[in-house]
């Protein structure tokens, strides 16, 4: 059998969930014909075939996740190389390893690192399993893939609730690692709409002001490859939007916001959100984002405390607009106000260029 295995899907995607297949075992196949549908973090993805054969086994069914370099059809065929093959070792024969210490006492057996290979103790890491608490029915008490799914399968029914699919899967995944990496800081601010003909709908005037803002204070940093780059450094802004759907958080990004019109700004914008809403949006839109933008507001709310998910080192968010009485030239007057949040990572951003970032994004946003 020769395998065909799941493709690197982009940037990041390194699983994705079995939506339909489009071929049955026994089929024959064209090359480029559609096989499977899959759902990555990203979006929906058609995934064609490689090459002209008939079709020997299909890996997974609807609903299953497989990692990337995994074995997604089989083709009949002469036999490759099954070490090149991502969790095909683990239905190989007898262990190659002793398991018992010459001169230990029988329970010494009982402290031995539970068996596996590689790619089962992978998976347990990820489904946050313990080895140790699973009985082996592979060949000498070899833990199978088929143990760890069986086991986090019971675990999810005795926990009831519901499964995280898709988007609300890479989110929760994305919360976790911000969590466990991020040391989040937020100031708040208000930007003073009143020489707006009409403070409305802000999102290009705001996309505009963070570039402006980013001009000003450019050191205002993102990580890549382990190092810290300044805005200016990455020569254009690619700002991330943030967008809620039923499905979850998307955050597609619009290229070079600096350097493009407002009208060419407001259809690229109008254009992804369609595309978010039809999940017919390419991978390759949602990665790279230099900063990102949460117009949260547009629900409800006035601040938050946005969540920054690396490699990005800071995320700005936009409350709904509020008429508010102000004081103006010794009056009190009653003007259009926008609140505005900054969280940054403090390990690469100093409480003083993100106070001043901050600044030079209210001033940008209530120039006439």
């Amino acid at each position: 059998m020769k395998y065909f295995k799941l493709p690197d899907l982009g940037e990041g995607l390194q699983e994705a969930e079995i939506v339909q297949w489009h071929v049955n075992v026994g089929d024959s196949v064209k090359a480029d014909q559609l096989l499977v549908s899959v759902e990555t973090a990203k979006a929906l993805v058609d995934i064609p075939a490689p090459h002209d054969g008939v079709v020997a086994k299909t890996f997974g069914k609807e609903g299953d996740i497989l990692h990337v370099g995994e074995p997604l059809l089989g083709y009949e065929g002469e036999d490759d190389d099954a070490g090149t093959v991502v969790g095909r070792l683990e239905g190989g024969g007898s262990a190659q390893a002793d398991s018992f210490f010459v001169g230990a006492a029988p329970s010494t057996r009982e402290h031995l690192a539970p068996r596996a290979t590689p790619a089962v103790r992978q998976l347990a890491r990820q489904l946050g399993l313990e080895l140790s608490s699973l009985a082996g029915t592979g060949p000498d008490g070899l833990v199978t893939r088929a143990d760890v799914e069986l086991a986090a399968q019971s675990a999810r029914e005795s926990f009831g609730g519901e499964k995280l699919r898709g988007v609300r899967r890479s989110m929760a995944i994305n919360m976790a690692r911000s969590h466990a990496e991020v040391v989040p800081v937020t100031i708040f601010g208000d930007a003073d709409l009143h020489r707006w003909p009409q403070a409305r709908d802000p999102l290009v005037r705001l996309t505009k002001a963070i570039a402006a803002a980013c001009e000003v204070e450019p050191i205002l940093n993102s990580w890549f490859d382990g190092r810290a780059l300044s805005i200016r450094q990455h020569q254009k802004l690619d700002l991330g939007i943030a967008v809620d759907t039923p499905d979850g958080l998307f955050v597609p990004v619009v290229r070079d916001v600096g350097g493009r019109a407002a009208d060419d700004l407001k259809e690229g914008l109008a254009r992804l959100r369609a595309d978010v809403k039809a999940r017919s949006i390419p991978p390759q839109e949602m990665m790279g984002a230099t900063i990102t933008l949460s117009n949260f507001g547009m629900l409800f709310g006035r601040y938050a405390n946005p969540v920054v998910v690396p490699p990005q080192v800071a995320i700005i968010g936009a409350g709904g607009i509020r008429e508010e009485p102000v004081a103006w030239q010794g009056k009190v007057e009653i003007h259009p106000v926008l609140p505005l949040s900054l969280t940054f990572d403090h390990r690469a951003v100093t409480g003083g260029e993100a106070a001043r970032f901050l600044k030079a994004l209210v001033e940008a946003l209530e120039a006439p």
